[in-house]
């Protein structure tokens, strides 16, 4: 529409602005989403609402359209980067504030294998969910994920693997968690285009994520989990 370019933030309703928001996500407009941003804050609005009515629900509804083949990963990068710039505000202030987390996790394409784009739509989809991200990078060997889980004591950890040769690494990961008696302490998510479900089952993961989508709401649903287990248990 023509008319879409006179579109001015600051003159919208906080409704009308939210709702601009997740169209502006939508379409990538990394500025739009940062002025947005700067503009709710102004209004009042705390960072963690900011976070999770403006930028968390713009990001699940573009997590909805990825997963149903409406939105393809080029599209969904620029989403994710329009949302990083957004957080790029928020983050400090979140820190300040101790808003609530979703969870963490850290993440890292296994030994041997150095593709990474979906790991890094997964990490900004996480991201984008609330959830805080340890991005190990590419060519993780066990030692460096076991020292990962050490030094930031996650929630999560989730492997990724493009390749068939390297997919078997993630079963001497699991099983070495299992030699030091950790494996319990975590919830273990794995993907990658050459996997499923019975590969997941078999290595001794806790879930196969088929994408950054579904990897967003298993870990949700994993987090959700163990947290009732634990209040059962106080």
């Amino acid at each position: 529409m023509a008319d879409e370019e006179d579109i001015v933030l600051s003159e919208l309703n906080d409704e009308e602005l939210v709702q601009q928001m997740h169209d502006d996500l939508y379409d990538g407009l990394a500025d739009e989403v940062v002025e947005g941003t700067e503009i709710l804050l102004s209004r009042g609005w705390t960072p963690y609402d900011t976070l999770t009515k403006a930028l968390v629900e713009g990001m699940r509804i573009v997590g909805i359209d990825f997963r149903d083949g409406i939105l393809f990963v080029p599209e969904v990068l620029m989403a994710a980067n329009s949302m990083k710039s957004g957080m790029g505000i928020l983050r400090p202030l979140l820190v300040e504030t101790g808003a609530p987390k979703m969870g963490k996790i850290v993440i890292g394409t296994v030994k041997g294998d150095i593709h990474d784009i979906g790991k890094n739509l997964v990490g900004m989809m996480m991201e984008g969910a609330g959830f805080e991200v340890v991005d190990l990078g590419i060519n993780i060997d066990v030692d460096k994920y076991l020292a990962a889980l050490e030094e930031h004591e996650p929630d999560i950890l989730g492997m990724s693997a493009l390749l068939t040769t390297t997919m078997p690494y993630m079963k001497v990961v699991i099983d070495t968690m299992k030699e030091k008696g950790i494996r319990n302490d975590y919830i273990v998510l794995v993907g990658g285009a050459p996997l499923n479900e019975a590969f997941a089952e078999n290595v001794g993961a806790d879930a196969y994520c088929r994408d950054a989508a579904v990897a967003v709401e298993i870990a949700k649903e994993w987090m959700s989990r163990r947290q009732g287990s634990a209040l059962a248990a106080t």
